[in-house]
């Protein structure tokens, strides 16, 4: 059986943005590390500099005929994360894949963040609130660790509804 020859930087770059989307900058980081190893084992001598003009002019042209689009990447991001996550800890993911949370979605998130915080709250420790204060603090932290914002912490926790 004879062996496949590698796939082009172009088909890695297809085959992972049709299984999820991907940001620009965690694209390029993969293709680059694919890059390398593609050198490495053909044995090119390809310099650093040529290595990310070949990887940006790909991108480039990933993103002009719309394979790469970061407002779907947001989207599809704060799709996965909004039932688990707070807005503050979405934002701070999406801004370590080199994107931002548009205004409109970021509204979108603050107003419906103390009913996610409820439900996820809910699911994980019951629908009463905690009897002491040792356990609304881990409540709290439980919750702050997933981005909610203090406000719709304590609302929470405290066992209040809409003010």
């Amino acid at each position: 059986m004879a062996a496949r020859p590698p796939l082009s930087l172009k088909a890695r770059a297809l085959q992972w943005l049709s299984q999820r989307e991907h940001s620009r900058v965690e694209l390029r980081s993969k293709l680059t590390r694919a890059a390398r190893l593609r050198d490495e084992a053909a044995s090119a001598e390809m310099s650093a500099g040529d290595r990310a003009t070949e990887i940006d002019t790909l991108l480039d042209w990933l993103t002009e005929h719309r394979y790469l689009s970061e407002t779907r990447f947001v989207e599809s991001r704060v799709h996965a994360r909004a039932a688990r996550f707070g807005q503050r800890r979405i934002a701070q993911e999406l801004s370590q894949h080199g994107a931002v949370l548009d205004a409109a979605t970021a509204q979108r998130l603050r107003a419906s963040e103390f009913e996610r915080a409820q439900a996820l709250w809910a699911r994980r420790f019951g629908p009463e609130p905690a009897a002491d204060a040792a356990l609304r603090a881990k409540q709290m932290r439980f919750l702050a660790s997933r981005g909610f914002a203090n406000d719709v912490i304590r609302r929470v926790v405290r066992g209040g509804d809409e003010d």
